[in-house]
């Protein structure tokens, strides 16, 4: 009896210094660990610097001023704002969700005003009645049916006026709109005259 139990003492001792040595080796490698995970952090690339935008000609700073501006209420309890770029006048930021496009106003003949993404991933396009974001990379809406506050009360005005109003569309009577239309005619005539020569 005395020798299984002296061999049972000795199979528990070999295991206690099997475990304290398996343990003292995990303790070994938990810094070497921690070194790794540190290395691996400070090796991630910074944050690209933005590009420089070009200065905005007089067109650009008139559509920005054109622009509904603000929190928009979208389809499916969806939002978006827009505020003028920090750094950049007559650029706008437009945030949805976690994206923030830095946009470039353009005034189409038709009255509508495009928001186009300075990195060519996003376009907005507004009228009186509302906007809507796509995405143009895959062709798609991002978000639709968005309305400021301004547009919520133009829906309200044509709504009140009837249909005698004459449509939804913005209104190229007003003075802003006016002068991004003379600048655009005087590229059209510069471009027309350089073709002749």
């Amino acid at each position: 009896m005395i020798p299984s139990l002296r061999l049972a003492a000795l199979a528990a001792a070999a295991a206690f210094g099997l475990m304290s040595s398996s343990a003292a080796l995990a303790e070994e490698h938990k810094p070497k660990a921690a070194a790794k995970a540190a290395a691996k952090k400070a090796v991630q690339p910074a944050p690209k610097a933005e590009a420089p935008l070009p200065d905005a000609d007089e067109a650009q700073l008139a559509a920005a001023q054109r622009a509904y501006q603000g929190v928009y209420a979208c389809e499916f309890n969806q939002s978006l704002k827009i505020t003028p770029h920090a750094k950049h006048a007559g650029y706008l930021d437009v945030a949805w969700k976690k994206d923030i496009f830095t946009m470039k106003p353009v005034l189409s003949p038709t009255g509508a005003l495009r928001l186009e993404d300075v990195k060519g991933r996003a376009l907005m396009v507004q009228i009186a009645n509302k906007s809507m974001l796509m995405d143009t990379k895959v062709g798609q809406r991002l978000v639709d049916d968005c309305q400021s506050a301004e547009q919520r009360e133009a829906v309200a005005a044509a709504k009140l006026a009837g249909p005698q109003a004459g449509g939804l569309g913005i209104d190229p009577s007003k003075p802003v709109v006016a002068e991004a239309a003379q600048v655009e005619a005087i590229k059209v005539q510069a471009v027309g005259v350089e073709a002749a020569k």
